[in-house]
């Protein structure tokens, strides 16, 4: 075999490897299940619509290839999109999820929730799963701009959100939850957010220029970032329906209780990527 056809199938692999590891909570979570019968079309297609834009995104972080080009980073994202459909429909027709005669909008809206989790992971299978390379290295070390930070926090809110945002456990938890608990809920959020990146020695931290204040950093990446993880909690909660018929008060201690592990996937996700 041709090294270029060894690499490309190298890539392949790991991206199914990727897209099964990331994917397998939510490939086997009932109310995913249930979501892809009665998710609103025109909001999941609106979820898989934005889903290649955060790929190519993505792509110039830890795409497949050592490449700056947009051509490369799209092939990638489509690559990504392609591998997790694949696993997807195979693992949800092994687990008895896809049959014969199901109509085809179930069928659709089944593989389709599970294809943002599973591109993810394999668009993540190179920086988790592959050999390091003095060219991934490099990336890893040259900083993101601040927008660029911005948006690897939002694909980490997007990530671990995704898995609970579905679950009837996140209204339930806000229902228990008294109006100071959700306060010092957000609070909880905003400090592990800001203590995750800027305290915690891991690889990948926000780099920190000179002269910087810590009261500075707080508003310029914690709370901006925070203010994004609402808005993908309440993007995620519309999505799957779950704002529907709610009070304002209910939902604003829904996606305040949602935001909890967004938080804690923006804040991670520089140390993962």
């Amino acid at each position: 075999m041709r090294w270029p056809e060894r690499i490309l199938l190298t890539g392949i692999a790991r991206a199914g490897g990727g897209a099964l590891v990331f994917a397998i909570p939510m490939l086997m979570t009932l109310e995913m299940w249930s979501l892809g019968h009665s998710a609103d079309p025109l909001r999941l297609a609106i979820l898989l619509s934005l889903t290649p834009l955060l790929l190519i995104g993505l792509a110039h972080y830890i795409g497949f290839r050592e490449s700056s080009s947009f051509s490369d980073h799209l092939a990638d994202a489509l690559v990504a999109v392609g591998v997790a459909a694949m696993i997807a429909a195979v693992l949800l027709a092994v687990f008895g999820l896809l049959r014969p005669g199901m109509a085809t909008r179930e069928i659709v809206g089944r593989i389709g929730l599970q294809i943002v989790p599973a591109c993810i992971g394999a668009m993540l299978s190179r920086s988790q799963l592959g050999a390091q390379s003095e060219g991934l290295e490099r990336r890893r070390k040259t900083h993101p701009t601040y927008l660029g930070e911005l948006f690897l926090m939002l694909v980490g809110a997007l990530f671990l959100s995704l898995s609970v945002a579905p679950t009837d456990e996140v209204l339930h938890i806000a229902h228990m939850m008294t109006a100071w608990q959700q306060v010092g809920l957000l609070a909880l959020s905003l400090a592990v957010m800001h203590g995750f990146v800027y305290f915690v020695e891991f690889r990948g931290r926000i780099h920190i220029e000179p002269g910087a204040t810590l009261l500075g950093l707080f508003f310029h990446f914690t709370v901006v970032g925070y203010a994004i993880v609402l808005a993908v909690s309440l993007f995620l909660l519309w999505v799957f329906g779950r704002v529907d018929g709610l009070a304002p008060e209910e939902l604003i201690g829904a996606v305040i209780v949602l935001s909890f592990p967004g938080a804690v996937g923006a804040a991670a996700a520089r140390l993962v990527l």
